[in-house]
């Protein structure tokens, strides 16, 4: 007698999109990738390219080499080519490139480097500058560097924009970091315009349209299922924000994972339906592979839920649109 096979249970995965890579996150890859084509091995890299594991193991494969500071690239290899991650370095990093006759490509996101300019206009207008961000980002980081030492308060919570005791009396103006919770943001910055209705806001909001679609997303869709999955690496803030999002608009289990060997299956019991997003750093790859791992556990269907559409795109530096290698960059 034959054993009749069991039955999958049903499982509905209702897919976010706007979902995955945003804007900046392609071109930043697009500049390590077309960088290799043009200048070949080795392009070094400072600091993950973007925060995803998975990406930067693609591009070591290439040939790629991660760094998290210029001194640690051989000085043999002082004149290949070095690129500066999407998420923006402090002034003294590129300066340091040129005092080290380096060769270095920019591949922060024009979305931080909008915010970089807006830090540098409020200090000649001289305000007192905050930024709303997470402290030891690698964008904070970025932002703050701009300016002097000192020059830049950091705001991380309604607290901290409570306890803020201006320095001067000088006119106060505020930016954000770009991967922040919208709602979290939102919050803050009522506190900071209810304690000095004059401060200067963004001419433009600073998070940036690809964080905002993707909670967005997550919000139409967390309420209306059993469970949901961020596919996102621990330090991606945009990622963990996803996260954050999802639980608060009612998703009882709500996790970040990096891809399907991740997976706690325990997680995942008894449920009926999954919403699954992903990381503006997350490849889509990493998606399709968490829809097969379910596959194998379930009869699944899948819905995709759009609330945006994403048309956005951004010119790669020039070096990587002229034909001619500079003469830095082939003389390593």
């Amino acid at each position: 007698m034959t054993e009749t096979p069991l039955q999958k249970p049903p499982l509905s995965i209702r897919l976010c999109a706007p979902r995955g890579f945003c804007a900046g996150v392609d071109r930043a890859i697009q500049i390590v990738e077309l960088a290799l084509e043009k200048y070949g091995r080795p392009v070094y890299v400072r600091h993950e390219i973007v925060h995803n594991k998975f990406v930067v193991d693609g591009l070591k494969a290439k040939g790629a080499v991660f760094v998290e500071e210029l001194e640690e690239i051989p000085a043999e290899d002082a004149g290949r080519p070095v690129i500066f991650s999407a998420h923006g370095v402090p002034k003294a990093v590129p300066e340091d490139a040129r005092t080290r006759n380096m060769f270095y490509l920019d591949a922060t996101c024009p979305l931080v480097s909008k915010v970089h300019k807006e830090a540098e206009i409020h200090f000649r207008r001289d305000r007192e500058v905050l930024l709303i961000g997470h402290q030891g980002h690698p964008e904070v980081i970025g932002t703050m560097g701009q300016l002097p030492d000192g020059i830049v308060s950091l705001i991380e919570t309604e607290d901290d924009a409570r306890r803020y005791t201006p320095r001067s009396d000088r006119p106060l103006a505020y930016i954000t970091q770009t991967t922040l919770s919208v709602d979290d943001t939102a919050g803050i910055v009522a506190v900071l315009q209810e304690r000095f209705p004059e401060i200067v806001a963004p001419h433009k909001e600073d998070i940036c349209y690809a964080t905002t679609n993707r909670q967005e997303a997550v919000k139409h869709v967390a309420p209306g299922v059993d469970a949901m999955i961020v596919v996102g690496a621990p330090n991606s803030s945009n990622s963990q924000r996803l996260r954050e999002v999802a639980e608060r608009a009612g998703c009882k289990t709500a996790v970040l994972i990096q891809r399907a060997s991740d997976i706690d299956w325990q997680d995942f019991e008894g449920i009926g339906s999954l919403g699954l997003t992903a990381g503006a750093s997350a490849p889509e790859t990493l998606v399709e592979e968490i829809i097969s791992a379910f596959s194998d556990r379930f009869d699944v269907t899948v819905e995709t839920v759009r609330t945006a559409e994403e048309t956005i795109s951004f010119n790669l530096p020039r070096e990587l649109r002229d034909p001619v290698p500079p003469a830095q960059a082939a003389s390593g």
